[in-house]
């Protein structure tokens, strides 16, 4: 218990000085990961929409393909990240392995498919006629979908941190595809890893705790984003 104490005060010291090392390796992380999930939202989506709407040869295997993805083992995604960005692969010459960019590409690969999988599975559950009526009402095909979309909104927020929750907690694919190098890819996993290994418990106990404010404030807004949404739904006259 002394020791969680140590860090617990550890944690609050970095914070109150804005410890510069810890302020970067903070901003890095949320840079990283929010990119990381504002792409996969921008992928994950429309195929999420696609998937659960369309009839098509195959979809049963492109789903069950998704949802495997949602199980990716991130060292596993780091390997193969590695292998194409590596000097020799197929992406050599763009230079990026060891940079943010290789892990944000990194951590799209892993929150990808989550956000796919829970969106498709929250446009299903929808009842099918509302699609129907939207488009007795005359809506087009894409103003169908974006009908579709709203009425799906809260579970969609609940993909948001889903995604964003699997990549800033994420340590295994980071470290391989960045390096862990201070000042340049060094973010609040692989910082809490290193000060592990080099036995500074307090340090790595206090980024911890800092990576957990940081994981519950963020989705702390999107709950309060979410449940305010749910009051105004609830609230609407029937139609």
């Amino acid at each position: 218990m002394d020791l969680l104490w140590q860090g617990f005060k550890e944690a609050i010291r970095l914070v109150m000085t804005l410890d510069p090392e810890v302020m970067g390796v903070t901003l890095l992380s949320l840079r990283v990961s929010g990119l990381a999930t504002l792409i996969s939202l921008v992928l994950g989506m429309p195929l999420g929409v696609f998937l659960a709407l369309r009839e098509f040869r195959g979809r049963h295997l492109a789903l069950g393909a998704v949802n495997t993805g949602m199980g990716l083992p991130p060292v596993v995604v780091g390997l193969f990240v590695v292998l194409f960005l590596w000097r020799s692969g197929p992406l050599g010459f763009l230079e990026l392995l060891y940079t943010p960019t290789a892990m944000v590409i990194a951590q799209v690969v892993i929150a990808f498919p989550i956000v796919a999988g829970l969106t498709a599975a929250a446009i299903q559950q929808l009842d099918p006629r509302i699609g129907l009526q939207a488009k007795a009402l005359g809506a087009s095909g894409f103003q169908t979908v974006m009908t579709l979309v709203m009425e799906a909104r809260l579970p969609l927020l609940a993909a948001v941190m889903a995604g964003f929750g699997g990549v800033i907690s994420e340590v295994g694919a980071v470290m391989m595809v960045g390096g862990n190098l201070k000042g340049i890819t060094r973010v609040l996993t692989t910082a809490t890893v290193m000060e592990v290994r080099m036995g500074r418990f307090a340090t790595a106990i206090a980024l911890g705790l800092i990576l957990l404010g940081l994981t519950f404030a963020v989705n702390l807004g999107l709950t309060m984003l979410q449940q305010g949404r749910r009051r105004q739904w609830s609230h609407r006259p029937s139609r």
